[in-house]
């Protein structure tokens, strides 16, 4: 019997590696887009995987024609993956006031959201056919709701649970699941730079596993850790004025150019 194939996108490092290693740890093949393979290549055979272990594909997230063709070339080289997770994502703080800063509301855009509808593309109709698939986009909890300096990532973060949410509804019927895991604070390069408190700050393995249970199981949506799924409830129902004022001074993320 064939081990099950994951399809992942943004696997060189943070939490895509982390869950790359866990999914091989669970005896199962990969495939693995990067926009470095050279470097991704070198990481596999640090590894010690053989070739029919895991493949590497070579796309930028930016550019969505390149990211569909790492689809189609996988289902002809591997096989139809069972799991395809979009991860591959930025965050950059931003100063909306700055005009500058519009291309790189631009950059996260086509990244997080863009990038992840390319990845999804390819699969969509051969998994709908074959009747079973999983189709997991990586959210977060700040596209909840809105952080300061955090608008463009939490505008594509949004977009990505809004986005999944309409996929998972159409390809239900066709017994493909559509998973949205919302990380909280994971500890990856991504996190190490944040000056400010990253509550239930999670090791990257231990997120890894259970994201990959969440996403065996088909949920709809899962936080990770879930304690963040707890404060992301009250969140969500804390009305605008109480919000405001419990955010108001919160350190902001930092611009490209600081």
């Amino acid at each position: 019997m064939t081990a099950p194939l994951l399809f992942i996108t943004g696997a060189s490092s943070g939490i895509g590696q982390a869950m790359a290693l866990e999914w091989a740890r669970r005896g199962g093949r990969l495939a693995l887009v990067a926009r470095r393979g050279d470097e991704m290549r070198a990481w596999i055979a640090a590894q010690g995987w053989s070739a029919d272990r895991a493949a590497v594909y070579v796309a930028d997230a930016r550019d969505m024609a390149a990211m569909a063709a790492a689809g189609r070339d996988c289902i002809a080289a591997q096989g139809l993956p069972d799991v395809v997770i979009a991860n591959a994502g930025i965050s950059i703080g931003v100063d909306m006031s700055q005009e500058s800063d519009l291309e790189v509301l631009r950059s996260v855009i086509e990244t997080n959201n863009l990038g992840m509808a390319a990845t999804f593309q390819p699969f969509i109709a051969p998994m709908c056919a074959r009747r079973s698939g999983r189709l997991v986009g990586i959210a977060s909890v700040a596209g909840i709701r809105g952080l300061p300096g955090h608008a463009a990532y939490s505008l594509s973060k949004a977009g990505v649970i809004s986005f999944c949410e309409s996929l998972r509804v159409e390809c239900r019927p066709h017994e493909v699941r559509v998973v949205t895991i919302a990380p909280g604070y994971i500890d990856t390069p991504l996190t190490q730079g944040n000056s400010y408190s990253m509550p239930f700050l999670m090791p990257a393995d231990k997120f890894a596993r259970q994201a990959l249970d969440a996403i065996a199981a088909g949920v709809g949506l899962r936080v990770i850790p879930w304690q963040m799924g707890v404060l992301a409830r009250v969140l969500r129902i804390l009305p605008n004025w109480v919000y405001d004022r419990v955010l108001a001074g919160r350190p902001r993320k930092a611009r490209k150019s600081q």
